[in-house]
């Protein structure tokens, strides 16, 4: 380790944010540009270099922590990007969109502040780019082996990327007019810009990957079809069908679903639209759903400058600090954090009934009012207790001029045709059957990342690319010498 008492003299220190009131007047990323390099060496001090680092179990993809720390802190740069790159295809997408579970497990959040895992790794990823040591890595033979990948998300692209640098040819097909999945048209830009997606590609381009966009699989193409034309077929096409919410007032106009609101917002920036036809400009919204995607759409409400936000959180309101009987380290504790969008809405007022920063807790929705034309005016709730039963004399009513429902997603889209046409065996919940090598039961055709595992973390994504990558591999050649980080059936750490 570079320091052996830097995590006693060296306090916690995160990438800053830029303030408020500048920030929510553009789209541009939160941090404060420049400002992590400067301190993110002594933060890197902080590793122990612990004998087991359990920062390794709690994330899905092994990634090398104290190795890359040590070197950081020596600031060798090179040796950082190798490192890891060595169990990571895109870090620059995880430091920026992971909600960082291997900084719950590392072992000095026992009983302090964790090491900044997740700001150290962007700093690398940024850097490796800028100092030149991420070059494409084409296979130096081709195997004479097709697969196609279909669907652009970070499952499907770290596939492809494994695949291609294995030497099979390999395409992906992309629904979409742009490439990237919920990371395009899901993300907001002031979380990740996404000139970081498009310098990816064009590495993946360079290594030799091939890319179709605006071609819906079962709709554009047959899937059937698909699977005759290629050796195998990887299905990454997401968890997209999203979760309802079945209360009366549902049909007013106004209620959307999140992922109906945000991918409009996303097109804004970058140039198909003027404006949003769903815009929160002064509109009264409200957010019924307490998880990331919630987040994002109030981040991205008050930049269109709605006249108020609130978002409502079905949980009681966490407390700050873990509750080592019912979540101990190194799980992942719900706790109270507030993300960039939560701390713009808390300085801005955005909710005054609110109660933290935007949020409701405890809150649950009971039904929609319109107006004469069939718009929602106003939404019902009711506070709830633990087992989600309402409180007595709880009710109140919120102005809602724009409801967006931000429930989570139950599995993949079957609307486009694709399972069905293959046959393929589902879940009970929604989701696509594969057996321990992540092959379905249709020959030759192998599913991986929400699809396949339910809805999840950025990181589980990645690390299920890779590691069907490697499946598909041994399926193509007899042998795979592709990392395989999770298993199909492998799960985050929990009590």
């Amino acid at each position: 380790m570079g320091d052996p008492k830097g995590f006693m003299s060296t306090p916690r220190r995160e990438w800053p944010r830029r303030p408020v009131e500048e920030r929510v007047r553009d789209w541009d990323e939160v941090h404060v540009p420049g400002a992590l390099l400067p301190i993110v060496g002594k933060q890197a001090d902080r590793c122990m270099d612990c004998g087991i680092p359990f920062c390794h179990d709690a994330c899905p993809l092994g990634n090398l922590i104290p190795e890359w720390n040590d070197l950081v802190s020596r600031d060798d740069w090179r040796a950082a990007a190798d490192r890891l790159h060595a169990t990571n295809n895109f870090p620059e997408f995880t430091g920026r969109l992971c909600p960082a579970p291997c900084e719950a497990g590392c072992v000095l959040a026992i009983n302090q502040p964790a090491v900044t895992i997740k700001n150290v790794e962007v700093a690398v990823a940024d850097r490796s780019w800028e100092l030149g040591f991420v070059p494409p890595r084409p296979p130096d033979r081709l195997s004479g082996r097709t697969v196609a990948v279909v669907g652009s998300g970070p499952t499907g692209l770290a596939a492809a990327q494994q695949l291609t640098r294995a030497g099979h040819t390999v395409a992906v097909y992309e629904k979409d007019d742009r490439l990237g999945g919920l990371m395009r048209y899901g993300i907001p830009a002031f979380k990740m810009e996404k000139h970081h997606l498009d310098r990816r590609l064009e590495q993946m381009r360079a290594e030799g990957t091939k890319f179709r966009t605006a071609t819906a699989v079962g709709a554009d193409v047959g899937a059937a079809e698909l699977r005759a034309r290629y050796d195998a077929l990887v299905i990454a096409t997401g968890a997209t069908a999203w979760r309802e919410l079945p209360v009366p007032g549902r049909e007013l106009a106004g209620v959307q679903q999140a992922m109906e609101y945000l991918p409009l917002a996303n097109r804004v920036r970058e140039g198909d639209l003027d404006r949003s036809p769903m815009s929160a400009a002064g509109k009264h919204v409200v957010i019924v759903g307490g998880g990331d995607t919630g987040a994002d759409c109030l981040g991205t409400a008050v930049r269109e400058q709605a006249a108020s936000v609130t978002q409502l959180d079905i949980y009681a309101q966490p407390g700050s600090d873990r509750d080592d009987d019912a979540e101990p380290w190194p799980t992942y504790p719900k706790i109270y954090r507030l993300s960039a969008a939560h701390e713009e809405a808390r300085e801005l007022r955005t909710a005054p009934a609110a109660d933290a920063d935007a949020r409701l807790f405890a809150a649950s929705t009971l039904r929609f009012e319109g107006d004469a034309q069939g718009r929602v005016r106003s939404l019902h709730l009711v506070e709830v207790d633990a087992a989600r039963s309402p409180r007595q004399g709880t009710e109140r009513t919120l102005p809602a001029d724009l409801v967006l429902l931000a429930l989570g997603f139950s599995g993949p889209d079957r609307a486009d045709g694709l399972v069905d046409q293959l046959g393929l065996a589902m879940e009970p919940r929604g989701t696509i059957t594969r057996d321990a090598s992540f092959a379905t039961n249709v020959p030759g055709v192998f599913a991986a990342g929400d699809a396949a595992r339910g809805q999840s973390l950025i990181v589980w994504a990645i690390a299920e690319g890779r590691a069907v990558a490697a499946a598909v591999d041994r399926h193509l050649t007899g042998s795979s010498q592709l990392p395989s980080p999770i298993g199909p059936f492998d799960r985050p750490m929990t009590v």
